[in-house]
């Protein structure tokens, strides 16, 4: 028999999961009053994996709230279709709905520009919850976690990400301290790595600086506030150190991507409105310091998690492609079939993916929001970044389906998402949730052939 404190951990992560996974479907019924859900779920086999989600789910009356029944009435059978209406329709981004037309992965550019959607993210309720959390003398960072899943609240960002990936500690007495300290260590490793001639460097790093002076222009290109000199200078900075203290990877193309989101978050502390006016240079040298300092940092945080992506060959992207390619063949096997016959390597497209956390893939603008989930996915985020780039691939089902070769790879490398607003990014991250319980709940489905 377990101890008790097992049986109590273990009751209180169902719980958790289970609250979760109430929001989430909740949340869903609201995205899709009057919209479709785009791509299908289709099981292998009859099993339990969902019928145990809506038992677990609609019998919890947790936090106040029951389960619609609406939402689980297609849990049952062999072939759950998730368009809520019963009709094969692609969602239009606002709100209307048509049949798929290839013309979809080319937007016009006379279209008015939409509002952004972030509610969840801003709801003043949540907002005081995460005030409540961050002003505790030791901050909770389970429940840190499960608040900042659905989004986190702009001004409180830059402090969330700090404690959710490590770099400041939970405990507010020792914070600034820690970070002063953090912040030196990167000073000293700058005076002593960076600030030197090429004569004092090997080879290897006068090859790697080269690289990285190449690569920081080209990044994000899109992003004019990128275009700065001082920006690409800090960019410069932060990579070289992080390519001379991680030697076992050393620095890899995609990398500079990564480092972008920190770099946005921490500057937002120091400058307000549309981050294409912020003028850098009028920062002072010390703020720009601890900026930097803290993109640094963080980047090391967050890499030190997916490190083997990195690493001679990439073998953790190289895994991670193999298991997206595993979990479309079981969420919808007409796709997997028709890229399969298509001779269409997921390799050809899911690499930048995962070589970039999508970042290239949807509007920069929506990056921080995709990144609050990432990061309160934990030690999790890895396995649950698989999931992201199914739904995100499968929000497509319909239009692949009608594509050959060709046409496929052009459409993936160029998708309809310039437009996307959170309410797109929302669908795509709750889909993945929800995939993955249903999954975690019965692995034989991802296991078995």
């Amino acid at each position: 028999m377990k101890p008790n404190h097992e049986n109590n951990l273990e009751k209180e992560g169902s719980f958790t999961l289970d609250l979760r996974l109430n929001q989430t479907l909740k949340s869903v019924q609201k995205l899709l009053s009057g919209r479709s859900f785009p791509g299908k779920v289709l099981l292998s086999r009859k099993g339990d994996s969902l019928s145990g989600i809506k038992e677990s789910a609609s019998s919890s009356n947790v936090g106040g709230h029951e389960i619609d029944e609406s939402m689980d009435q297609n849990a049952k059978g062999e072939q759950v279709d998730s368009h809520i209406n019963g009709s094969d329709v692609v969602t239009e981004f606002d709100g209307t709905s048509k049949a798929p037309d290839e013309s979809l992965h080319q937007p016009s550019s006379s279209e008015p520009p939409r509002v952004p959607f972030g509610g969840r993210a801003t709801d003043s309720a949540r907002v005081a919850r995460f005030r409540k959390e961050l002003a505790a003398s030791t901050v909770d960072l389970d429940a840190l976690r499960e608040l900042a899943w659905s989004g986190v609240p702009p001004d409180m960002r830059p402090t969330v990400w700090r404690l959710l990936l490590g770099y400041a500690p939970p405990n507010s007495d020792r914070r600034e301290m820690l970070l002063a300290l953090k912040r030196q260590e990167y000073l000293d490793d700058l005076a002593q790595y960076f600030d030197i001639s090429d004569a004092d460097r090997t080879e290897e790093e006068i090859h790697t600086l080269r690289q990285i002076s190449v690569d920081v222009p080209r990044t994000v290109p899109d992003v004019t506030f990128f275009h700065q000199t001082s920006i690409q200078a800090s960019l410069e900075r932060i990579l070289y150190i992080w390519a001379i203290r991680h030697p076992a990877s050393g620095y890899v193309q995609g990398i500079n991507d990564l480092a972008t989101p920190f770099l946005i978050v921490f500057l937002s502390e120091h400058f307000g409105g549309d981050m294409e006016n912020w003028m850098i240079a009028k920062l002072s040298k010390e703020k720009l310091q601890h900026v930097e300092a803290d993109c640094y940092w963080c980047l090391s945080k967050l890499l030190d998690g997916i490190q083997d992506h990195y690493t001679f060959a990439q073998p953790g992207i190289q895994r991670l492609v193999f298991k997206l390619k595993e979990l479309v063949r079981r969420i919808d096997e007409p796709v997997s079939k028709h890229l399969e016959e298509q001779s269409l390597e997921y390799l050809q497209f899911a690499f930048r993916w995962f070589n970039c956390l999508l970042i290239r893939e949807i509007p920069f603008t929506l990056v921080t929001r995709l990144w609050d989930t990432y990061l309160a996915e934990g030690d999790s985020f890895p396995e649950y970044l698989v999931y992201v780039c199914a739904s995100f691939l499968l929000t497509w089902s319909d239009q692949l389906q009608q594509f050959d070769f060709q046409e496929m790879v052009l459409f993936l490398q160029h998708l309809p998402t310039r437009r996307w607003t959170h309410q797109e990014l929302e669908m795509v991250l709750s889909r993945a949730f929800m995939w993955r319980v249903m999954f975690d709940r019965s692995p034989s489905h991802f296991n078995s052939n």
